[in-house]
């Protein structure tokens, strides 16, 4: 059965790990307007507990409701600001760049920090020559509540008079409407892990062709792809400072300096700042060293751990490349204007291995890494197969629905029970988990005429949904496409669809998961809490006004504290278990949702300095527990919830003599109304 799962995910899938810290994450992706009179926009907001959205007004005024904290606390901007080598690069070169009064241009200006870095560069401003917009910043920024963040912190540093604000994109202004003259200089960072996924070369272009003088000064001035299967090697430039073709290509021979199975292509950037070349910044793995007597900037890499750029993934399909040592491979390397492809073929073998992105009018879907993964897992399977089993040898032609995303439980359920009715809602995926679930059937030649895919909300199902019978069997992994990034509370979703099913649901009904634990421990987490800990002194500019909107922890108000964030733990840089896991609560999906509060201790096992604690749930997919599915910090394929503390405590493990911390005290309460956890934490 497992076969016919997987046979139809494409082998080929090009993984990347990618980040893009200037645009909201999936748990709270919004899609923007600006109406036409450039003061408010329609932002829609996504309930992860009921799948429901709304369009919220977010007006041009300042008041502090009109930008919910959560939109901009769960974005990579505030690790990005603390990320102290990128920002040295960036005011080194543009102290070399900007020399005297000039105009320069800064696209996607975020809380304003390159464009005050020029507008202290050119010295006071000159009130006669702004009028011609020498001597004049103009910052560019799209996202409305990102320009309301920055007028705060150009208000805070006395800086307002030499920036001029627009909240367009790039690609809409206009010489002699939005702007006075092109500019000389433009300073930007527009950048992903891939580099070119935020749009860079569009920008770019679009900049040349109308927004720049012949010859523009940059900042950056060039960025260069690197890869590597064995020793490193470079595989395209893009130059800031003239126009970028919208796509290239590339013919490289790689030697393999070992032998082996060659299973993917790992990327990476390197900015080169200053138009010297004595200004730069990588995103390269730490295995990357430059020896002190070397100068190839090539080989540096990135000198401390960040979240905001990470290195990209190129999985090679099927089991890999098999090569020798010394032999020399082909890589045909091609990027478009947003994203990047490779073909890598061996002399020995004389056969091509493809990296490409799928069309829409293939059947495949498109799936996070991390899903791959699980789906990839025989442990995983096995485990949702036995309780798929057990489930089902308590009903005899069940009539069965899959609440959530998960075409693994449609198929697995289908293809055990051809006896059983199965009602797969499949409420992010909808028609292409559908298109899926025929490819399946059409590529192994059966049937799925048993399995029914609805195309309406789970709160408006009714017994004629059913044809009058009622649910003998609910169950989901659970899984609901394009959540990859929510807390894990937030996947009691499926808690709430049983809450709303529960007039079709038979009196005996197996419900699958049974239940979820919610689970904790406490943790050193140095690198992460040093990327999300209170902003100061930017390189000579105040930015803690921006700490309580981008969810920072440390030293904030009285009053306020940092919320609880998604994350790998597995991806956070050093980390170490201080704690024992405790189950912190319960929640029982034979009932209704209902609020819950539960109050709980934990005892230190190891000494060390508590960054904040973790929170994670099990889920049990049976009643009798003989499959848990965890979710925990040794799992790769889920996000933790992390509450990082106000500051770093010292603790013991129990049994020391020493006045450090030995134990924690928490209440914790889960809200269904609004999807959140609060946690009080107290330190004994």
């Amino acid at each position: 059965m497992l076969s016919l799962f997987c046979k139809t995910l494409n082998p080929t899938f090009p993984l990347r790990v990618t980040s893009s810290h200037s645009s909201l994450p999936r748990s709270t992706r919004t899609i923007v307007r600006n109406m036409s009179s450039g003061s408010r926009m329609f932002q829609l907001k996504l309930d992860p507990l009921t799948g429901n959205s709304e369009w919220v007004v977010i007006e041009e005024s300042d008041t502090p409701e009109q930008t919910p904290t959560p939109l901009l606390a769960t974005t990579s901007y505030l690790d990005m600001l603390n990320d102290s080598p990128r920002n040295r690069a960036f005011r080194e070169a543009i102290d070399k760049t900007v020399t005297k009064p000039c105009h320069v241009l800064d696209i996607g200006a975020g809380t304003g920090l390159l464009s005050m870095m020029a507008a202290r560069a050119m010295g006071p401003a000159d009130s006669a020559s702004n009028s011609d917009s020498k001597g004049m910043v103009t910052a560019c920024e799209s996202y409305l509540p990102m320009v309301k963040l920055m007028r705060k912190v150009l208000r805070a540093n006395g800086i307002e008079r030499g920036i001029r604000i627009i909240n367009k994109r790039s690609d809409e202004l206009e010489v002699g409407r939005d702007i006075a003259s092109r500019a000389d200089v433009l300073v930007s960072e527009i950048l992903d892990s891939e580099l070119l996924g935020e749009g860079l070369i569009p920008t770019l272009q679009h900049a040349h062709d109308n927004l720049l003088v012949e010859s523009p000064k940059t900042v950056p001035y060039r960025a260069t792809i690197f890869g590597q299967l064995s020793e490193p090697f470079k595989i395209f430039d893009f130059d800031f400072w003239k126009r970028p073709d919208s796509s290239r290509e590339t013919e490289l021979l790689i030697k393999a300096t070992k032998g082996g199975i060659a299973h993917a292509i790992i990327s990476w950037w390197l900015l080169q700042l200053d138009r010297e070349g004595t200004v730069f910044y990588s995103t390269g793995p730490k295995w990357i060293h430059c020896p002190s007597d070397v100068k190839d900037p090539s080989l540096s890499c990135s000198e401390a751990w960040c979240d905001h750029w990470k290195q990209c993934v190129w999985f090679i399909p099927n089991i890999g490349l098999s090569v020798r040592k010394d032999e020399y491979l082909h890589l045909h390397a091609v990027h478009t204007d947003v994203s990047l492809s490779y073909v890598v073929k061996t002399q020995s073998q004389n056969m091509e291995v493809r990296q490409y992105k799928l069309s829409a009018q293939d059947c495949q879907l498109f799936l996070s890494p991390e899903r791959i993964a699980i789906y990839g897992d025989n442990n995983w399977r096995c485990s949702m197969l036995k309780a798929i089993k057990n489930a089902l040898k308590q009903k005899a032609s069940p009539l069965c629905i899959v609440a959530d995303d998960s075409i693994f439980l449609t198929i697995a359920v289908g293809h055990l029970a051809r006896a059983s009715n199965v009602i797969s809602l499949f409420p992010g995926l909808q028609d292409k988990g559908e298109q899926y679930l025929q490819a399946v059937a059409a590529s192994n030649d059966y049937s799925m005429d048993c399995v029914k895919v609805l195309k309406k909300r789970n709160s408006a199902l009714t017994m004629q949904d059913t044809h009058h019978r009622k649910v003998d069997l609910l169950i989901a992994e659970p899984f609901y496409y394009g959540s990859d990034s929510v807390l894990p509370w937030q996947n009691l979703r499926f808690w709430k669809e049983r809450t709303t099913m529960d007039n079709i649901l038979s009196k005996d009904v197996v419900i699958m998961p049974c239940k979820g634990l919610l689970k904790a421990c406490a943790m050193s987490l140095p690198d992460l809490w040093r990327s999300r800990r209170c902003l100061k002194d930017i390189e000579g500019f105040d930015h803690s006004v921006v700490n309580s909107t981008l969810g920072a922890c440390g030293d904030l108000p009285a009053g306020e504290q940092s919320p609880c964030l998604p994350f790998f733990i597995w991806q956070c840089g050093e980390t170490k278990k201080l704690s024992e896991i405790i189950t912190i609560m319960e929640f029982n999906f034979q009932e209704l949702m209902c609020p819950c509060s539960e109050e709980a201790q934990f005892e230190f096992t190891e000494s060390g300095i508590c960054h904040g604690l973790v929170f994670w749930i099990d889920w049990v997919m049976d009643a009798g527990e003989s499959t848990v599915i965890s979710t925990g910090p040794e799992q790769r394929y889920w996000k933790q919830g992390v509450k990082l503390l106000e500051k770093p405590v010292t603790v013991q493990e129990r049994g020391s003599i020493s006045n450090f911390c030995r134990s924690t005290k928490l209440k914790v309460s889960f809200d269904p109304s609004v999807a959140d956890l609060s946690v009080e934490i107290a330190f004994v």
